[in-house]
This record gives structure tokens, C-alpha cells and sequence, in this order.
């Protein structure tokens, strides 16, 4: 058994492909139409994130729940973000000498974790 994508529902599908195409960085490696949606999968390599947008949308992640995404430089990611506008939910933390990280939200209220390790 292999962990191959995340489901995350959206009500805005261009909204959310944005996020993760220019904020995060994924690709988009599929989209297609569903009798009563659109589906669109971002990534690279194995794990993937399915966004659905559906005429009857299932209930929104919980709480709790986050990505995370590791960075280069936690600095130059902040900066990133400050200049696309997206706000900073929680941090920088610095739990020990080995790791710093953020969270942002996504459109949909996923918390979405950046991280530097060194």
C-alpha cells in the first residue's frame, strides 16, 4: 500500500488551483470534468492533491488537519507570500534547533504548514 494524494473539497476550483500552482508550487498533472463537478490533481512525484469541486460538495477537512511543505529558505518563502498577499496564520515557530515553520490558510481553511529544516 502506497499513500498516493489528499482530497481537499473546494467551492472555488480556480481559486484553489492558483493557491497551489503559484503559492505552493505544484503543477497540475490532471483536470477533467465529473457529471457533476471538476477535478483537478497538482503535484509532483507519488503524492498528489485532489481538489474537487462538486455540485454536491462533501464536508470541509477538519480541524487539525494540515500540509506541510518543505522550503530553502523561510525567509524568502515569508516574503513570497507577503507579496501574493497571503496571510500569515501562526508563526514562525522554532520548537528546537533543527526546524522553523508557519502556517498559512489555504482558500478552502486547510492550514498549510512551510517548513525549514537545517
Amino acid at each position: 500500500m502506497k499513500y498516493v494524494w489528499t482530497t481537499i473539497n473546494t467551492d472555488d476550483l480556480e481559486t484553489s488551483i492558483l493557491f497551489y500552482k503559484e503559492i505552493v508550487g505544484l503543477p497540475v498533472v490532471r483536470r477533467f470534468k465529473t457529471p457533476d463537478g471538476e477535478i483537478a490533481f497538482l503535484g509532483e512525484g507519488e503524492t498528489l492533491i485532489e481538489l474537487i469541486k462538486s455540485a454536491n460538495p462533501a464536508p470541509k477537512v477538519g480541524p487539525g488537519i494540515s500540509l506541510g511543505f518543505a522550503v530553502d529558505s523561510l525567509e524568502e518563502t515569508l516574503s513570497f507570500l507577503k507579496r501574493w498577499g497571503v496571510a500569515i496564520e501562526s508563526g514562525p515557530f522554532q520548537p528546537n534547533d533543527h526546524i522553523r515553520f508557519f502556517y498559512v490558510l489555504d482558500p478552502n481553511g486547510v492550514r498549510v504548514q512551510f517548513s525549514h529544516s537545517f
